[in-house]
């Protein structure tokens, strides 16, 4: 479909273009599913296995089973449906590329959100990524309930905040 002519690697498109294109890819799919781990998910059970519970999510949110499910990656196989993992998918594959644009666009609107609630560390403009600003906010304000204590930059930022600050405690 013409309308699909310019589905790409996410990381390769405007976020105008990522959003222009989510409306077009909803409009043709027969189903899409964005699937998530949480925060604790990732740190309890390892950002591998949260992976693969938000793919599980994704799929099971479809409202349809797929015949077959073509993921971005390695190691992300799935038990309960015939799949096949793709390195570098989303440069590859049009469905690959496709669900790289509606995730980022999910996840930027989640990101826009947890601005607004934690105001203070720019999520509305570095999206969560370890820019020098977000390293600089985690620095002053310690790790908000958003941030995952097992990645090791906000494990420090903790620590360095010192003990005597809870984590989600703002001024």
């Amino acid at each position: 479909t013409p309308a699909l002519a310019g589905v790409r690697d996410s990381k390769q498109l405007s976020a105008r273009q990522r959003e222009r294109l989510d409306e077009a890819i909803r409009a043709a799919a027969l189903a899409v599913g964005v699937g998530e781990s949480s925060v604790e998910e990732i740190d309890t059970f390892g950002i591998v296995p949260a992976t693969r519970l938000a793919i599980r999510r994704a799929v099971d949110g479809l409202g349809l089973v797929p015949a077959f499910v073509l993921i971005d990656g390695r190691g992300l196989e799935m038990q309960h449906i015939p799949c096949r993992c793709v390195v570098k998918g989303d440069a590859l594959c049009l469905s690959i590329a496709a669900a790289s644009i509606v995730a980022k666009v999910a996840r930027d609107t989640y990101m826009r959100e947890m601005d607004r609630l934690y105001p203070g560390y720019g999520f509305a403009r570095h999206k969560g990524y370890g820019t020098a600003a977000h390293l600089e906010s985690l620095a002053q304000l310690g790790p908000s309930p958003i941030h995952r204590m097992s990645f090791a930059p906000v494990r420090h930022a903790a620590a360095r905040v010192g003990a005597g600050r809870q984590r989600g405690v703002y001024r």
